[in-house]
């Protein structure tokens, strides 16, 4: 990822890359994020969900097996400093159902020589769909990373499929998700 939401600006510096695999039971990603300076929840608390993570350096995820009620879906956030946040979203019902646990399993590390912060993330594929996962499964997907310092004004707001829209959340826009299909 190296664009924002409208994908009409580029942070070539910031080029975050994504790498993912899927067992039977896992679906694992990690997110490598070179950055210019962290912004970060201190101190760090790994222990519970830290709501408002969006508010600092952070990557998310999302994901959705509902092609018919695509307004309800799985939102999975890390932090460079390993905070995390799973969150069951509903926008039908306004709800992010923050009191929902997924039972990932989540580490966030820094490489402050090289500049450059990491994000793993173990999730069960059954947190996110009661249907059997197999070769050719398809799921509703979009990649984030906010980074910066300051107000969201002057953040960086990246995402794999752009989402930006008007007067409106523009990454939780679940109509322009992209598709993750699972292949072996």
């Amino acid at each position: 990822m190296t664009k924002d939401c409208t994908h009409q600006i580029d942070y070539p510096k910031l080029k975050t890359e994504v790498r993912g695999f899927w067992t039977d039971s896992d679906l694992y990603l990690l997110f490598i994020s070179p950055y210019h300076e962290l912004n970060l929840w201190l101190p760090a608390d790994n222990s519970r969900d830290r709501l408002k993570l969006w508010d600092r350096d952070v990557v998310e995820f999302f994901l959705g097996d509902d092609w018919v009620n695509i307004r309800h879906y799985r939102e999975f956030e890390i932090a460079p400093t390993g905070d995390w946040v799973d969150l069951a979203i509903d926008l039908d019902k306004d709800s992010y159902g923050a009191e929902w646990n997924s039972g990932w399993q989540r580490q966030g590390r820094i490489d402050e020589k090289n500049r450059i912060w990491y994000a793993a993330a173990r999730v069960p594929l059954r947190s996110v769909s009661e249907k059997p996962v197999s070769a050719g499964t398809k799921w509703r997907a979009n990649l984030y990373r906010i980074d910066g310092l300051g107000p969201d004004s002057q953040r960086h707001f990246m995402c794999w499929q752009p989402t930006c829209v008007v007067n409106r959340d523009p990454n939780h826009v679940p109509e322009n998700f992209g598709t993750l299909i699972f292949t072996k």
